[in-house]
């Protein structure tokens, strides 16, 4: 093969694991950053109800209370993306308990023959709209079906370099999260992944249903809770009995499973937080409806925003060019020395072509 050819695929891929997923680690936060405020120059508040009279449905939703409280990070990990921390405030809405399962995903495509994102052709004419001017068509075979694949490496490797262990791989999509001859099998009551932006909201457009706002999903991990760092408070993730699907043990190389898992979990497999949602934390990221930017919270300070629907444009200065949306929770991949996902606060920038077999969702409904 010509090395032109050989360097574009390698470009090329290391493109889509780049907007597919993960981004290279953010570049940690300096002592004076003027978007890196200390904790304690915020007192939250929110305003809800009890966990006894939390408020079920039929269709597996919760009912999450009105309420004000503080959005954007709470500790030493938090990025320059979630400061200044904010004054929100949320109107009551419905949500899922759990994230969408393969088996309710499959009633969907049953129902209307949905093809997803990742069971189609690349388009080139749609991608390369988030590259820079002048880049070269890459070789067919590269825009074949398929999706991102987690690959353990078999040692200690930079964490710089997330090509070591994201693989562009044919013939993976939510019906075989690890490509060909893989399957969903027995795997019923796990989340659905490899699913895009795009496929999330079609469930949801068939469901009568819609993604979350940003706020109304850090403000339902936030279970009630007064400026914690997790879901289920600030207790260390390690200490205690298992809390979240996460990856335990030295990332990308070894996984100890110490929490039962290797990558995805049954939902529900783990403690719900004050108002009674699973899952939260770890297992899979769940898209949400807000455009990424930066430096949005930048503009909400100083302010109380009323149900904020997110930024009018997109910006990541890691990819200019990209429309991003915005992704929430961590992942079962998620562990401290990388990312640490799995806080109230974290965000994580997506874009909403890109699919991966650690992405998933779930759904709310305004409340009446």
């Amino acid at each position: 093969m010509p090395v032109y050819l050989q360097n574009m695929k390698y470009y090329f891929l290391l493109l889509l694991i780049a907007i597919g997923c993960q981004q290279a680690p953010k570049q940690p936060q300096t002592d004076g950053h003027s978007c890196t405020p200390t904790q304690s120059r915020f007192s939250s508040a929110v305003n809800t109800t009890s966990q006894e009279s939390t408020e079920f449905n039929e269709e597996g939703m919760v009912l999450i209370p009105a309420g004000t409280f503080f959005m954007g990070g709470d500790d030493d990990q938090a990025w320059r993306d979630e400061y200044p921390k904010h004054e929100v405030v949320v109107d009551s809405f419905w949500m899922d308990v759990h994230e969408v399962t393969n088996a309710q995903f499959a009633a969907f495509v049953e129902a209307t023959g949905y093809v997803t994102t990742a069971e189609k052709a690349v388009d080139w004419e749609e991608i390369k709209k988030e590259l820079p001017p002048g880049t070269p068509k890459p070789d067919d075979s590269q825009l074949a079906p398929a999706s991102l694949v987690f690959v353990p490496t078999d040692k200690p490797v930079s964490l710089r370099d997330v090509s070591q262990w994201w693989q562009w791989r044919q013939g993976a999509n939510w019906r075989q999260p690890e490509g060909p001859y893989s399957s969903i099998a027995g795997k019923e009551n796990h989340p659905v992944v490899h699913v895009s932006w795009f496929d999330a909201v079609a469930y949801c457009e068939w469901a009568g249903k819609r993604l979350p706002t940003e706020a109304e999903w850090e403000y339902a991990s936030r279970g009630g809770l007064k400026d914690t760092v997790y879901a289920w408070g600030n207790e260390d993730l390690r200490s205690g009995k298992s809390k979240a699907n996460t990856w335990e043990g030295a990332f990308p190389y070894r996984n100890d499973e110490s929490d039962g898992f290797y990558a995805t979990a049954p939902v529900q497999s783990y403690q719900a937080n004050g108002y009674g949602l699973y899952d939260m934390a770890g297992n899979v990221w769940e898209w949400c409806n807000d455009l990424y930017h930066e430096d949005y919270y930048k503009t909400l300070a100083g302010k109380t925003s009323h149900n904020p629907q997110g930024p009018e444009t997109s910006y990541d200065p890691n990819e200019p060019y990209a429309l991003k949306r915005v992704t929430r929770g961590g992942s079962f991949l998620c562990h401290d020395s990388y990312c640490s996902g799995y806080r109230n606060s974290m965000r994580m920038k997506t874009t909403p072509d890109s699919g991966s077999m650690h992405t998933g969702f779930r759904t709310v409904m305004s409340a009446l």
